[in-house]
């Protein structure tokens, strides 16, 4: 891009379904989400919102769709198969396209998973966050140890990849109990592990609770200690540390995730859902409403879902690719930097975080050295000021 302009072909497409409805709000959560309702009109809403965006994007393959949420494993099988069929009557399914969903392990009943995988999904992610039945309690979720094991055991033998979502750092948390977490994982057949920090986000019920006093995290020296485990017990196992908080065994890493880190277009359907497309040159960042009711009266009225289209300036493209790629191990392309948007103090900056041992080069390739990936964000945040 350089004054805005995108240069070059456009890469596959990436398709994101937000399913904003959960049985119980968890209270470390700030998501777009809301209580579990009937809501038969959305689906048929995100279907017409992404008619609208296939007249808008044009000719494109998709890569990947993602169903997240909120809980979208509450959805109908036939649901998840209508949209998936409607994406690939719009745009085609690449052949071995990853069609994936977020679960929650009380959605996993033997029946509903079949369902899923019959609707043409291939990729399940679970929010377990712990085995630890406590910690689940603290952490507000409606599932057991027992129920978790279970759900991960009866996924892996139908899809082909099955990703656990754990949370590290909160307040009673160990060494130990975080390694009995992680081996439980492994021995269920996890092929991809995503490792979150738990942070107390405002507006949320653990925001509240730590303005009153009550721990629910544990301290910053602490947590670093847990992530360097995760880290050490996941290599040691053959995962491959691919981005900042996933890690998953070669040929297993999420393809649609990528999509996001790598700066790819992509689709957002769904109440507050967040999308990326190229257009006659221009990136445009995209924001549907954000309430279910008027999101489908939006999408009635306007035949789309979303109310803000921004055109990114050339700083802002630039920005956002820099953020987004150096969470990777593989990092992000100079060459493409510069396309987007050469800047001089850019490459100042570089050069002095190289120097210190946060950032390092290969050829035409920058990525996080180990050092910087610990405080990521003020890395890049001295990089992107120059």
């Amino acid at each position: 891009m350089m004054n805005g302009k995108i240069k070059g072909h456009k890469p596959p497409l990436a398709v994101y379904i937000h399913w904003p409805y959960c049985a119980r709000i968890c209270p470390y959560c700030d998501f777009n989400v809301y209580k579990q309702r009937v809501d038969k009109g959305l689906v048929s809403a995100i279907m017409d919102d992404l008619s609208q965006w296939r007249a808008w994007s044009g000719a494109r393959n998709v890569s990947s769709v993602h169903f997240g949420g909120g809980t979208p494993s509450l959805l109908r099988g036939e649901d998840i198969g209508a949209i998936l069929d409607h994406v690939d009557k719009l745009w085609g399914l690449s052949a071995d396209a990853e069609c994936g969903l977020e679960a929650n392990p009380n959605n996993a009943a033997i029946e509903k998973l079949t369902a899923f995988k019959f609707a043409g999904l291939n990729r399940l992610s679970f929010g377990i966050q712990s085995f630890h039945d406590a910690a689940l309690q603290q952490l507000g979720r409606d599932h057991d140890s027992r129920v978790a094991k279970a759900a991960l055991e009866a996924a892996t033998v139908l899809f082909d990849s099955v990703s656990a979502d754990l949370i590290f750092g909160w307040h009673g948390q160990t060494q130990d109990i975080l390694a009995h977490d992680l081996t439980l994982a492994l021995n269920a057949g996890a092929c991809h592990v995503s490792a979150y920090q738990l942070t107390i986000e405002d507006g949320t019920a653990f925001a509240k609770a730590e303005a009153r006093g009550a721990r629910r995290a544990v301290d910053n020296d602490l947590s670093a200690d847990l992530y360097d485990h995760v880290q050490t017990q996941l290599l040691a196992a053959g995962f491959t540390h691919y981005e900042v908080s996933n890690f998953a065994k070669p040929g297993h890493e999420s393809a649609h995730n990528l999509a996001y880190w790598r700066g790819h277009d992509y689709v957002g359907v769904g109440p507050g859902a967040h999308g990326r497309m190229t257009v006659k040159g221009q990136k445009y960042a995209t924001i549907a409403e954000m309430r279910p009711d008027a999101y489908r009266a939006c999408v009635q009225k306007t035949k789309r879902g979303f109310v803000q289209a921004e055109v990114l300036t050339a700083e802002a493209a630039r920005d956002e690719y820099v953020l987004m790629g150096l969470r990777i191990s593989c990092g992000l392309s100079l060459t493409r930097v510069n396309e987007i948007y050469p800047d001089p103090k850019f490459d100042r900056a570089m050069a002095v975080l190289i120097d210190a041992g946060y950032l390092q080069r290969e050829n035409e390739r920058l990525f996080a050295a180990p050092k910087g990936r610990m405080i990521l964000n003020h890395v890049t945040e001295k990089l992107l000021a120059g």
